[in-house]
């Protein structure tokens, strides 16, 4: 077993695209599963690949060894690197009570499992999976050779006590394959453009949008909500807001956009727990007539990760498709991998985008285990 290390020196992250980004796509028949991968390598949004278990792969997490041959020979074929297999830690499956703790290590087992034989080195787990669970998910994680990559995603982020909590268990526990996905969400600028034009496409009038913005600026001065009371206090201010200027409808829309998708927690956040970010999710909304993207500091998030050694990849994670039916998320990606590749460049590197530079690099970055099962 070799120990995760940080890099010497500048990190060169790797590029690469989750197909979430492509689910209005999916979900409208343009493309399948295979036609999106394909897409992927042929337009360069890779070489990095990343895939949501439950939504792109029929039975998951039960894979065949058909299937899994087809899909490992489709990626080598198409010269894509595998780098993260999104997989879910919800309890509450069952409709009249919540998994065990055994029931919930043997539903995750599972889902790494699927994630070693579809050849996938890291699994992204979700924010729900307290720190003695990931603890008891460490020796499974390493009987597989998976990294187990919890996200960090907005409302909380990398200083909130809860990530805190996970951050001290992983030390005491001391094995490589804990760490934590980045999710650019939790340390965005500004309420999305975007967003803001679709509100106003379902009719919402300039002086409301005007004061949404206002209201989620006097939160960014806050800065993240101190607790879940907080949290919950803006909530209700966004809701409160829309129902006082005629628009009640869009107030549960305006919350948890506001609160739960638009974090404002600050870019030198993540110092408090870089050490342990394996993977990146490059979330953005996205980008605008100069070729930037307006409400995420895309460009300091990559500076932050090249000056801290950051080796492994980041996945662009466009969110923006809930509500933008207008534009391409084809044609969006592409300016915001522009962008990435352009703030590596100014840090002093670059983004990897050779696959077989990619695969090299990530086995060195990632841990591994001898006789893994796959």
């Amino acid at each position: 077993m070799t120990a995760l290390r940080q890099a010497q020196g500048p990190g060169s992250p790797i590029q690469g695209v989750t197909l979430y980004s492509f689910t209005r796509a999916f979900h409208g028949r343009e493309y399948d599963l295979e036609g999106l991968i394909r897409k992927v390598a042929a337009d360069g949004y890779g070489p990095g690949l990343e895939i949501i278990g439950f939504s792109s792969f029929r039975g998951f997490p039960e894979i065949d060894d058909r299937f899994a041959g087809w899909f490992r020979d489709l990626v080598d074929e198409t010269g894509l690197v595998t780098t993260s297999l999104a997989v879910n830690a919800d309890i509450g499956i069952h409709r009249d009570r919540l998994l065990t703790q055994d029931e919930l290590l043997e539903y995750m087992r599972r889902q790494i499992a699927a994630a070693a034989k579809l050849g996938f080195p890291i699994a992204r787990v979700q924010i729900s999976i307290e720190p003695d669970s990931m603890e008891a998910l460490a020796p499974i994680a390493e009987e597989y050779g998976v990294t187990l990559a919890l996200e960090v995603h907005a409302d909380q982020y990398a200083s909130h006590p809860r990530i805190l909590a996970l951050r001290d268990r992983y030390e005491k526990v001391g094995s490589p394959f804990l760490g934590f996905t980045m999710d650019w969400g939790a340390t965005v600028t500004g309420f999305a453009p975007s967003l803001l034009e679709a509100y106003r496409r379902r009719g919402a009038s300039e002086e409301l949008l005007g004061k949404v913005v206002q209201l989620w600026d006097e939160f960014y001065e806050q800065g993240p909500p101190v607790d879940q009371a907080d949290h919950g206090q803006r909530f209700g201010r966004f809701i409160g807001l829309a129902a006082q200027n005629g628009r009640p409808d869009l107030g549960i829309d305006f919350a948890i956009n506001g609160t739960g998708l638009f974090g404002p927690a600050r870019v030198d956040d993540w110092l408090e727990i870089m050490p342990w970010i394996t993977h990146v999710h490059g979330k953005f909304f996205g980008i605008d007539e100069r070729g930037e993207e307006p409400s995420v500091p895309v460009r300091d998030l990559v500076t932050l990760l090249v000056e801290n050694g950051y080796n492994g990849a980041i996945s662009s994670e466009y969110e923006g498709w809930h509500w933008n039916h207008w534009q391409s998320p084809f044609d969006i990606i592409a300016g915001e991998q522009a962008v990435q590749r352009s703030a590596a460049q100014a840090a002093g590197s670059r983004m990897v985008t050779d696959a077989a530079a990619a695969r090299l690099q990530l086995a060195q970055w990632l841990p591994s285990t001898e006789g893994a099962k796959a």
